[in-house]
């Protein structure tokens, strides 16, 4: 059994289809775990979503941002967006099988994979998170997700405060801290204020801020954290991380890695396709 992460597809399904064919992926053997951004951008993510539901228990999905808005427009919360590409979704026969499967996704995943304990997330985790805490912080807002209240959670889902994080914090303000941190984090401070208006490379960071990944002492430093959500970044493999949104649906590539061909001090094996969105 083959066990693969793979990076933000964003609605580019053939390259999708590509990339598990590169990889001669069964879902009857093998296992994917997707970092977020299933859809949107890209030329058909209702493909996407049909396709990863029809994996069943063999496809693991991470919920980015791009999924999240997804879920807001369908709500009424929020209006397309000029580029968007989800009205095949939104006016899809099955579109209430859809977006219940996707509302049964999650914002983390934390386990040991042969050996190698891995945390992965869209986009980022604060510094003061542990790889417990996030999860069990990511559990909440998947308990929403899955309830009664969805509705009025993505009414308040938006906003750029509280800027970071506090134990005390409730409702909508906690649920919102931590979505903005799980699906759009690129740059904070190194007590963890999260800054969402740069969304360059690691040479753009505003004056006293860092990527997050950067932050001294960040908590999660002990794991292997695994995430997309950052094209400008690109793929990267570096003291326990590894960032795989290599920009598919911008013309750049879709990027997986093979987990159980890993060993200690030894990087783990890239494999990509070349995406067109034409």
């Amino acid at each position: 059994m083959a066990l693969y992460l793979i990076g933000d597809i964003q609605g580019c399904n053939n390259a999708l289809q590509r990339l598990l064919d590169k990889i001669s992926f069964s879902p009857s053997r093998d296992t994917l775990y997707l970092l977020g951004d299933l859809v949107n951008r890209g030329p058909d993510p209702l493909a996407v979503l049909r396709r990863l539901m029809g994996l069943g228990a063999s496809a693991h999905c991470l919920l980015g941002n791009h999924d999240l808005h997804l879920l807001a427009v369908a709500h009424g919360v929020r209006p397309a967006h000029q580029h968007d590409t989800l009205d095949g979704i939104l006016n899809a026969a099955d579109r209430p099988a859809l977006l219940d499967w996707l509302c049964q996704q999650h914002l983390a995943i934390f386990d040991n994979f042969r050996g190698e304990d891995i945390l992965m997330v869209h986009a980022g985790v604060l510094p003061a998170w542990t790889a417990t805490q996030t999860i069990a912080l990511a559990n909440e807002v998947e308990a929403v997700l899955r309830g009664p209240d969805l509705a009025d959670f993505l009414h308040h889902m938006y906003g750029n405060a509280p800027v970071a994080w506090d134990n005390s914090l409730r409702g909508a303000d906690r649920l919102r801290v931590i979505v903005n941190a799980l699906t759009r984090l690129r740059f904070c401070t190194p007590e963890g204020h999260m800054e969402f208006q740069h969304h360059g490379g690691v040479e753009t960071a505003p004056p006293g801020y860092l990527p997050w990944f950067d932050a001294p002492g960040r908590c999660t430093a002990d794991v292997t954290v695994a995430f997309g959500h950052w094209s400008r970044l690109g793929w990267l493999e570096h003291l326990q991380l590894l960032a795989l949104d290599t920009g598919c649906v911008w013309g750049g590539c879709l990027s997986a890695i093979r987990l159980d061909d890993s060993v200690p001090n030894r990087p783990h094996h890239l494999i990509q396709v070349k995406c067109s969105t034409l």
